[in-house]
């Protein structure tokens, strides 16, 4: 197998399958905090900014 052939190989396979998993693992992690066991852990982070505040008193 010559060095052309071998780029040509892993080309064609990032131009369709590296494509195809790059989408795959992006709309994973869009919809993680959206799945029903992340409201807790949502809120925990939204509102870990706060922690330790005194209100000004």
């Amino acid at each position: 197998m010559s060095p052309h052939s071998t780029y040509e190989t892993l080309r064609h396979f990032a131009d369709s399958w590296g494509l195809a998993a790059m989408v795959v693992v992006f709309l994973i992690l869009v919809a993680w905090p959206f799945r029903p066991g992340a409201r807790g852990d949502n809120e925990a982070a939204a509102n870990m900014i706060f922690e330790g505040e005194d209100n000004g008193e």
